[in-house]
């Protein structure tokens, strides 16, 4: 089976090695540069007792060693084939670092529910610089990416701030040892692909290595404009003002990385 088979069935592949030292010492620089200069949108995912689980979202363009890593060719090149899609548009950036000692997992969603847009030809790639043992990797739901949507609740609370209780279905119960489950070991320079629709989780980090991760969503051609009556998550103030629902998301937030056409 090839990659864009593989991605279109399973929802989620992973990819060796498609950055070399030069680019992993590039992200690595660019987390870092983010963990040091976090935006007002940066949270903590962990309860306060519970080591540190810190995410930032959309710092590309005051952070330059992420919008290095943006613009790398190899990446681009990637969400194309996975996503078979003729032009590449840059969605946003999500930085997570777990730190050692942190238990606090990431509970079973998809991401669509919390965006802003609609559509198939879409990725997701979660970008390592540290070793991910297959305990503590991002783990997804083969095909749960051509299903329905199911209720997003917040991580920390299981609060439902999106849509109102009962408008959703719930998870479908996901039991250890379910075949449908994937997931891999992985090394830096390994990339992992997936559909912004698929159902993944991630366990904690009990240690003794930090687990940084640099993720970049990409938009394809069919994907357009979906405000929302709730607040996305990231949130982009005003741009409802600047597209209609239904509108390729052509807008200086979201630049054309790559194009075919």
């Amino acid at each position: 089976m090839n990659l864009r088979s593989a991605y279109e069935q399973q929802g989620a592949v992973v990819v060796r090695q498609v950055l070399n030292e030069a680019e992993i010492s590039l992200v690595a620089s660019a987390i870092e540069a983010n963990l040091h200069d976090l935006s007002p949108r940066a949270k903590r995912a962990s309860a306060e007792e519970d080591g540190s689980f810190i995410e930032d979202f959309c710092s590309w363009q005051r952070v330059p060693l992420i919008e290095q890593v943006v613009r790398l060719p190899a990446l681009a090149q990637l969400a194309a084939e996975v996503m078979g899609s003729q032009q590449v548009r840059f969605f946003h950036d999500h930085m997570l670092v777990k730190e050692p000692g942190t238990s606090q997992r990431t509970p079973w969603h998809q991401d669509i529910p919390y965006y802003n847009v609609e559509g198939h030809q879409n990725v997701s790639m979660w970008i390592p610089v540290d070793p991910v043992p297959r305990a503590v990797t991002l783990e997804f739901l083969a095909g749960s990416h051509l299903g329905p949507w199911y209720m997003p609740r917040s991580f920390l609370d299981e609060q439902a701030k999106w849509f109102p209780e009962g408008s959703l279905s719930e998870l479908p119960e996901i039991v250890d040892g379910d075949p449908r489950v994937i997931g891999w070991e992985l090394e830096p320079g390994d990339v992992v692909c997936f559909h912004m629709q698929t159902l993944h989780t991630a366990s904690g980090n009990p240690g003794p290595h930090r687990r940084r991760v640099l993720s970049l969503r990409f938009l394809g051609d069919d994907m357009v404009h979906a405000p929302r009556q709730w607040t996305t998550s990231p949130e982009f103030p005003g741009l409802a003002s600047r597209l209609p629902a239904g509108a390729v998301m052509n807008d200086p937030l979201f630049p054309v990385l790559h194009s075919s056409l």
